[in-house]
Order: structure tokens, then sequence, then C-alpha cells
């Protein structure tokens, strides 16, 4: 009961700190977009790209040596030393007047991202094998930290500069998040039991040994998904809906934190859903039901005109006549479908869910021309508004990032049933993977946006992946059920006279 109550501690003190080195992690996003905005630093679009994903890529590719760390020395040395490290150069952006300064600093502090690969390590060693799911998915929750970024930091900018008039103030922001680094370090130091996983000496050769394994890197694909995704859409959706939309930063953040609120807190929930109906049964209907949103999402908003169906002489001869009723050619008359008298508007204040079109034809003869067969009389026009209504939008995205919640605690709960003994260094692996995915795909977005002009090709890229991920674990899923045990294989797909599943003949096995 005292290990219990222990444990407890742990993983409430663990999710706390997460939920702080994440909201650190997620802070360039609001404040270089302030810095900018209000005319402090004149960085273009590419280089503050470059300001808010350097403590995305420090974060992920310092994942694993830090997963490795924790399994060696224990979770209580390696969080504390994570999270006052990072609270050095933290502090330090308060007082940078560069670019070179911020992004040094960006290094430094990115470290902080790396705090996951110590949580899930330091959560799996108090808890049994069958509440692993539970506990690491509560503890993922901690993803939480990017929407209080999202919702709070751009209150403090305001108060810290008074409202814009003393635009100095926003100073004060890092400082603060250092602060809190260093009080939650402090906290989780005095507050902790240290305990290390039973894997005895072992060389770094050794603890490395599971990486060859190809279910790690299986694992860290459905990451790069399910965490890269979501990290890269926190910050990709605000310019989305600025542009798409036409909202204001500070709306479109509002509405932003619709997708980055709920998607951390439901981690919990995926955590015990995978404890209780299995991390792959959760995995499916993950990857299913974002391919099938991300396809809905494909559609651009749009309002365009575009060739229609037209009007073609079916025989040869003269234009006699043209008016509002069609044309006649010798003696056939061919109907015209004319254009609506008032132009067609529609308001993205009404509330739309499919495409609206109109269609009408072009006359381009004229009496006494002399036209030949399949001759064009009059073109087609076909006018398409397709409103791309903001709140189903966001009820689709919104669904997305549940299902990222989801997902990010059902890779997890794989990592400790197929390497229960290295979990810190496989899950600093896939959360490797994972953080790159954050820093690579907002990278994906700007170009696929720049070559096409749509931006809803960021969905297009997602749609590819989730169906990659799909494949790819039925094929193995059923590669693992054909060798363990081939007959059920045969006996589900057998759909032939004795559908019903009834043996063949009698005494035959079922």
């Amino acid at each position: 009961m005292k290990d219990d109550a222990r444990s407890v501690r742990i993983l409430v003190l663990n999710t706390i700190a997460f939920t702080v080195c994440f909201a650190c992690w997620m802070m360039n996003g609001v404040l270089v977009t302030f810095l900018v905005e209000n005319g402090i630093f004149d960085w273009d679009k590419a280089a503050m790209g470059w300001l808010i994903g350097i403590p995305v890529l420090t974060g992920a590719i310092t994942r694993l040596p830090i997963g490795v760390l924790t399994d060696k020395y224990g979770g209580r040395k390696i969080y504390t030393g994570v999270m006052l490290f990072s609270a050095i150069p933290l502090y330090l952006v308060g007082h940078v007047n560069s670019y070179v300064g911020f992004m040094l600093c960006g290094l430094g502090f990115g470290f902080c991202g790396a705090s996951f690969s110590v949580g899930i390590a330091y959560t799996s060693v108090w808890f049994s094998k069958h509440r692993q799911g539970t506990a690491l998915g509560i503890f993922g929750a901690g993803n939480a930290g990017a929407a209080l970024t999202s919702l709070f930091a751009p209150t403090m900018l305001k108060s810290f500069t008074d409202g814009g008039a003393n635009l100095e103030g926003w100073r004060m922001l890092p400082k603060v998040y250092a602060v809190g680094l260093v009080v939650m370090a402090i906290i989780f130091w005095f507050m902790t039991i240290e305990r290390v996983a039973n894997t005895g000496p072992l060389t770094l050769g050794q603890r490395l040994a599971p990486l060859k394994h190809l279910q790690v890197w299986r694992f860290g694909f459905y990451y790069f998904f399910v965490f890269g995704g979501f990290v890269a859409l926190a910050q990709w959706l605000i310019p989305y809906y600025v542009n798409t939309y036409a909202m204001s930063v500070a709306t479109a953040g509002l509405m932003a934190s619709i997708f980055t609120l709920p998607s951390g807190l439901i981690r919990a929930f995926g955590g015990w859903l995978s404890d209780h109906i299995g991390a792959r049964s959760v995995m499916y209907w993950v990857l299913g039901l974002c391919a099938i949103c991300c396809g809905l999402l494909v559609v651009p908003k749009m309002d365009i005109e575009s060739p229609g169906q037209g009007v073609m002489a079916l025989r040869p001869g003269v234009v006699s006549q043209v008016d509002g009723d069609g044309i006649t050619v010798g003696e056939k008359h061919y109907p015209v479908k004319t254009r609506p008298a008032e132009d067609i508007e529609y308001s993205d204040d009404d509330f739309m869910v499919f495409p609206k079109s109109e269609a009408w034809q072009e006359t381009i003869v004229k009496v006494g021309d002399e036209v030949g067969k399949k001759q064009l009389l009059a073109k087609g026009v076909t006018h398409i508004y397709f409103q791309s209504n903001v709140w189903i939008f966001t009820f689709l995205v919104f669904v997305i990032g549940i299902m990222m919640g989801i997902g990010k605690a059902a890779v997890y709960k794989h990592i400790p049933d197929y390497f229960p003994n290295e979990v810190g260094v496989v899950g600093g692996m896939v959360g490797v993977l994972g953080g790159l995915g954050g820093f690579v795909c907002p990278i994906i977005f700007g170009y696929m946006l720049r070559g096409t002009g749509l931006w809803t090709t960021c969905w297009m890229f997602f749609f590819a992946v989730t169906v990659v991920c799909l494949i790819w674990m039925h094929l193995v899923i059923r590669k693992m059920m054909n060798r363990r045990a081939p007959h059920l294989i045969h006996e589900i797909e057998d759909r032939g006279p004795n559908a019903g599943g009834e043996p063949t003949q009698p005494g035959a096995q079922a």
C-alpha cells in the first residue's frame, strides 16, 4: 500500500514537471511571433521558423542519450538535472539582442524537451506491466503544457509590456519561465525517491542493442505522426486560421487551443484504453479515424469558375438565330442555359456543409456562321463555391487532436511490453523520431504550400502518413498471426461453401 502511494506521488510529480517542461519547450512559438509583430526584431518568416523549430530539434535529438542515462542512473537525478540545466539558457533569452543569441539560447533550453524520455523511463519502473499503459498515459497529459503556453503567454506578454507601452517588458517572460523550471526542479528533488530499472551492469553497446529491432523504428514512425504531427499542428494551425479564415492572431490562438488542450489531456484515457483493449486495437482506430478526417480536410476552401458542359452541333449548318432561348443551326434548335441575372455570391457567414455550384453556357457563335458537326456552339461554365466551414473544420481538427492524444499513449504502451528493461533507450529513440516530426513537418508544410499555394497540403501529407502507418501495422500483424497461428489465418480467410466456419469434413478441426 505504501509503495502504491509512492507510485502515485511519483506519477503526479512526473506529470507536473513534464507539463512545465513542455510549456517552456513551446515558448518560442509565442515569444518570437510577438517580437516580430511588434517590430522589436525584423526577422522574415524563414528566420522565425528556424527560431521556433530549434528548441524542438534540440529536445528531439537529446531524448535518446537522456533515456540511456535515465536507465543507468535513475529518473530523479536526470530529471532534476535536465530542468536546472535548461533554466540557464531560458533565463538568458531575456538578455539577448541578436538572432544568433536567440538561436544559441533556443539550442540550450530546448533540452527541456528531453524530459519526456526521463519521465517515461522513471514512470515505468514504479508501475507493474498491466498498469503501465494508464500510468504513461497520465504522464503524457503533460503535453497540455503547449496549450497552457498558447493561452497564457500572450496575456503575460501583454501584462509585462503594459499593453505595448513598454515593449522591453517582454524580457520578463523567459525569466518567469526559467524561475518556474528551477522551482519545479527543487520540488521534484525533495519529493521523489530514486528507483533504477533492474538491468544489471551493461555496456553502452548493450544498452543500445534494442535499436537494431525493426519494432523500435516502426513505433517511432507511428510517433512521428501522433506526436510530431501534434507539435507541428500546434504551431501551424495559427497561421492556417489567419490565412484561410482571416482571423486575428489572438482568435486563431484560441481556436488552435481547441486542438492542443484536449489532445494533451485525453492521453491519460488513451493509456487506460490501451491497457484494457490492447494498444494495437487502439492504434487501428486512431490511424483509421485520422486518415478519414485528413481525407475530408484535403478539399480546400474555394471559389472558382471551371469549364463545364457546353453545347455542340449535332450536324453541320449555318447559324440562323441566336437569342436568349438558344441557338438555331439550320432547322435544329439548341437550348442554352443562360447565366443568372444576378452574380452568384455566397457569404462565409452562411453555414454550408457541402460545396455549392451553378452551371450555365455562353454562346460563342453568331448569326451567319457556318459550323461543322460537333463544333462548339456555347461553352459551359461551372461556378463552384466551397466554404470549408470553420466550425466543421475545427471539429475535424479536434477529432484528429483527440486521436493523436490517444495514439501517443498507445504507442508508448507497446514499449514496456516489448522492451521492459530498456524503456529509457527505446522510449528515447521513439521520442527522437517523434520530436523530429515536430521539427520537420512544418518545414515540409511550408515547401508544399509554396509549391501548390494550397494550405490543405498539410492534410494531404498527413493522410499519406496515416495510410502508410496503417498498411505497415496491418502487414506486421498478419505476419505475426501467420507465424504463431497459421491455422487461424486460413480459417478467417476461408469464405468458401462453408463460410459460417463449420468444419468441411466430420471430425475436422474448427
